[in-house]
């Protein structure tokens, strides 16, 4: 197995991605099908893949190609892939080994979580700790990056985020997001868009309709996607880095200790959550604010990392 990537499987063939990045790529292509849900028949060009998670075309190309033989996707002549079905709430594609860059990825977040590594750490510790190349590591690092958890330290090494780390940081983290989400909405370019939320309220819909098979996962991610889309909606980058450092600091302690939540409460946010969506859908955004702020009061009341 190699760690560029660069092997291919021929079209058509079915097998299973035979690289890290192959398999890495699969799986982001099909968590972008469950995020964004676009319409079966549309098309998903290789180039705008390739350029949204920031690889080339070469492993795209072989990651669709498998999820073609998946069922999740189709090929045309002249008009290449096409979306064929979208993934069932917590469905995953069969036969794709875990990365190593995932299974490093997250072995880093849970050993930091749990205090095994320290705020500050070097390339050579990691690399010598997880047994792994510069050239794995550089990977890692640039996906920890993209997701705000760590950073470069000016000089010398890298510095993971500050966490949740006891329930006083966990309920100011709500205290501070009750603040800005709410205020998120009364932003005076805040402007709903009507696609995204649909795709949304779809995506909710979803799991209502088969809550029991929803994962823990599955559930952190739609969550935190409702959550940025409204502060997305507000136009105030502002609003939305914040959010999503709030997202990213819970993140952290998922890999501690989020392990699952109750089919009932998993309902009772997604009612939630839907409630706000007919607010926003209705201009009502004095009744969506006060919807949030509820919402976000009681899930403050829970000493898990879930809404």
């Amino acid at each position: 197995m190699t760690e560029a990537g660069t092997d291919t499987v021929p079209a058509g063939t079915g097998g299973a991605p035979r690289s890290d990045l192959q398999a890495e790529i699969a799986g982001r292509i099909l968590a972008m099908l469950a995020e964004q849900r676009p319409e079966p028949g549309s098309r998903l060009p290789e180039q705008r893949v390739a350029k949204e998670l920031s690889v080339s075309r070469s492993p795209v190309r072989t990651a669709m190609q498998f999820l073609e033989a998946q069922g999740f996707l189709r090929s045309e002549k002249g008009r290449g892939f096409l979306v064929a079905r979208l993934p069932e709430p917590g469905e995953a594609a069969q036969e794709i080994p875990e990365s190593r860059l995932s299974v490093i990825h997250d072995r880093m977040l849970r050993d930091r979580a749990l205090g095994h590594i320290g705020h500050e750490v070097t390339e050579a510790e990691l690399a010598e700790r997880y047994g792994v190349s510069r050239a794995l590591l550089a990977r890692v690092l640039a996906r920890l990056t993209g997701e705000g958890l760590i950073e470069r330290l000016r000089g010398h090494g890298w510095g993971f985020v500050e966490m949740l780390e006891n329930d006083r940081a966990y309920e100011d983290s709500y205290e501070f997001r009750i603040v800005v989400e709410c205020g998120a909405l009364r932003a005076r370019h805040f402007a709903v868009d009507p696609v995204r939320l649909e795709t949304m309220r779809r995506q909710h819909e979803e799991i209502m309709a088969r809550p029991e098979s929803v994962t823990s996962e599955h559930w952190f991610q739609t969550n935190t996607a409702f959550h940025e889309m409204i502060a997305e909606f507000s136009g105030n980058r502002y609003f939305q880095q914040a959010i999503r450092h709030q997202n990213n600091l819970r993140r952290m302690r998922e890999y501690a200790e989020f392990t699952g939540m109750a089919r009932a409460r998993i309902e009772q946010s997604c009612r939630e959550h839907l409630a706000i969506m007919d607010a926003l859908a209705g201009g009502d955004l004095g009744w969506a604010e006060a919807l949030l702020r509820r919402h976000l009061t009681q899930a403050a009341d829970y000493t898990s990392l879930e809404e």
